[in-house]
């Protein structure tokens, strides 16, 4: 199969509610003999917010790198708006309509905050990242230079794209020249997820995004999760061990354990769950 046949139009799981934007089914994922991800079926529904919860090891972050092509699964599929992405590219993912942020920060530390934001939207410009940096001497003819100055026009619209993103997610313009090595913790957190905005995701995944957050921080970002569900109709899947976080604002809760989901349901629900509690915490002598 060729690169560009990788999201294959029509290859949804067959009796898939249209409810559901994301399906997984049966995936399963091995590393030298251990087994990560086991037979893991999985649906979010459109415009939900959905969280993964479960023990460190769990096989969470190994599910979040399926769904968006860092990982290819050994079995099983993905369906993403009735198309198969099983074996997409990330880059393909993301023009798609999924974004992620990940566990860990990946931010060029030498670059400002805006340009960080403006790399997310790579896959939707016309000249592709390296056009985008590249800038036509004076003294070219018209008819040579114009391609690179409809590229300019292009940068400068994203560069007004990325300034929007960051104010979306709460930082004010004073922090668009810095360097992210200079932000806090909690301000690289808020520049990695516009980043992942500016692309225009249906679907947006968020791998811990509380992590080295105080109280209030936490507080802030549920609610801004909500707003981004509301305002800009997004779906949300998040991977969280805060479980203020995760009561606060999910509406279905996932539960892995040992590579395996092992509840599934309402955040009350989960919550009193025997096998969670025993994942959490241990079995009783």
């Amino acid at each position: 199969m060729s690169e560009d046949r990788l999201i294959e139009d029509g290859a949804g799981e067959r009796g898939v509610s249209d409810d559901n934007i994301l399906t997984a089914s049966r995936l399963s994922k091995v590393f030298g003999g251990v087994v990560a991800v086991n037979d893991v079926s999985f649906a979010i529904p459109r415009r939900g917010i959905v969280s993964i919860i479960g023990p460190n090891g769990a096989g969470k972050t190994t599910f979040f790198n399926m769904l968006t092509g860092l990982y290819k699964p050994d079995t099983g599929g993905i369906s993403f708006e009735g198309r198969n992405i099983t074996r997409a590219r990330p880059d393909q993912i993301t023009h798609a309509g999924i974004s992620r942020t990940f566990q860990n920060i990946r931010l060029w530390a030498t670059m400002t905050a805006l340009e960080n934001v403006m790399v997310g939207n790579h896959t939707r410009m016309r000249a592709g990242l390296t056009g985008a940096l590249l800038h036509p001497p004076r003294w070219l003819p018209t008819s040579i230079a114009l391609p690179f100055r409809r590229v300019n026009i292009e940068e400068h619209d994203v560069r007004d794209k990325a300034l929007d993103m960051l104010d979306v997610v709460g930082l004010r313009r004073s922090h668009a020249e810095q360097l992210a090595i200079n932000l806090s913790y909690g301000d690289q957190r808020r520049v990695e997820i516009a980043r992942a905005l500016i692309s225009d995701p249906q679907l947006l995944l968020l791998d811990e995004p509380t992590a080295g957050m105080n109280p209030q921080e936490s507080a802030d970002l549920t609610r801004f999760m909500n707003r981004l569900r509301d305002e800009r109709d997004l779906t949300i899947l998040l991977i969280e061990h805060d479980m203020r976080v995760v009561m606060g604002v999910s509406e279905r809760v996932t539960v892995f354990d040992n590579g395996e989901k092992i509840a599934e349901g309402e955040p009350t629900e989960v919550r009193a769950n025997q096998r969670v509690v025993e994942a959490y915490l241990g079995k009783r002598g």
